[in-house]
């Protein structure tokens, strides 16, 4: 193979890889790995033969270093040993969390039962901000070094640069994307937001990612654990468009998080922000990950310039949505 062009992500990882990665830790399989529905890294459930049920993430090749993965595993340690409810770390007999099988990384988890939260009850709002108070408070003394940090001007420039030189927009469609980003980024940097402390969050923060009855929640999944502003772990669960319900929505949240750990509600000026610094990341994310042949099969629209005259329109939204005067706490 010419040494300039590199096999697609996990193309090694068949479904006989997969079993072989577990057994070697020592699980006796007792049913056939089952794909879970995860596009950055790749993720099964599988059931021991003693009957427990366990979840296996193999982490992207060329992501995260080793050390910052093992950073992620330190914060999970945290949480369980505080008693948060997460997807527990599974170590075998000399602590180890992170291993290795042929080209594959790879940690197992105990897999959370449950369904995701529905939005629009308020008792399970107070629920899902219970819980990531009580994140938030066991995290906050713990340091860890290879962790990103929130950089929004940072981010929406990579992403653009991503998008720019990925040759997926050509003609009016990349000039108006190249003038129309620009001008969100120059909003974002002339913004001027109150000081919001940068403590350890979730990150991805989402319904997906929260897993429960009903009346108690856990969180799963925290491969993009960083520093940032509280919010980042509450703006995502606000499902309503209009101001006075996801006002009310984050009302709820927010007394169930002050359970556990104060909310300085100065930082809801801050949403519109990390809502901008998504909506470019999703792009570029989409783009940065096309050598991988799930994403082609997942989201074909994204070859269609449809997606991406919506995607201008949000970016325009966006921006005047930050030119306005910042939402008031």
């Amino acid at each position: 193979m010419p040494p300039d062009i590199r096999p697609p992500p996990f193309s090694t990882l068949d479904p006989m890889m997969i079993a072989d990665a577990i057994e070697s830790l020592g699980f006796s399989l007792g049913s056939e790995p089952f794909a879970l529905n995860s596009y950055e890294n790749r993720v099964v459930s599988f059931r021991d033969d003693d009957g427990g049920r366990w979840v296996a993430k193999f982490y992207r090749p060329g992501r995260w270093s080793n050390a910052a993965i093992l950073d992620e595993h330190a914060l999970l340690g945290r949480l369980e040993t505080d008693g948060v409810p997460v997807g527990p770390l599974w170590r075998d007999a000399g602590g180890r969390s992170l291993f290795e099988f042929s080209d594959q990384r790879l940690a197992i988890f105990a897999q959370v039962p449950g369904r995701a939260p529905s939005l629009d009850d308020p008792a399970q709002l107070f629920a899902l901000g219970e819980v990531i108070g009580r994140m938030h408070a066991s995290a906050q003394s713990l340091e860890l070094l290879h962790r990103p940090h929130f950089d929004a001007v940072s981010s929406c420039s990579a992403s653009r640069e991503t998008v720019l030189t990925s040759g997926r927009l050509r003609g009016r469609l990349a000039t108006d994307y190249a003038d129309i980003s620009a001008r969100l980024i120059e909003s974002i940097e002339s913004l001027r937001l109150p000081d919001a402390a940068s403590i350890l969050v979730h990150g991805d923060c989402h319904v997906g990612n929260l897993l429960g009855d009903g009346e108690h929640f856990a969180l799963v999944d925290f491969d993009d654990c960083m520093y940032a502003p509280a919010v980042q772990d509450l703006w995502m669960l606000l499902g309503d468009d209009h101001e006075q319900g996801w006002r009310a929505q984050l009302e709820e949240l927010v007394e169930g998080y002050e359970q556990y750990r104060s909310f300085d509600r100065a930082e809801i000026q801050w949403i519109e922000l990390l809502r901008s610094v998504r909506l470019m990341r999703h792009a570029a994310w989409l783009l940065a990950r096309w050598d991988d042949p799930a994403f082609p099969r997942a989201f074909p629209w994204v070859e269609g310039d449809g997606f991406w005259h919506d995607q201008l329109r949000a970016l325009e939204l966006q921006r005047v949505a930050i030119a306005r005067k910042p939402w008031l706490a």
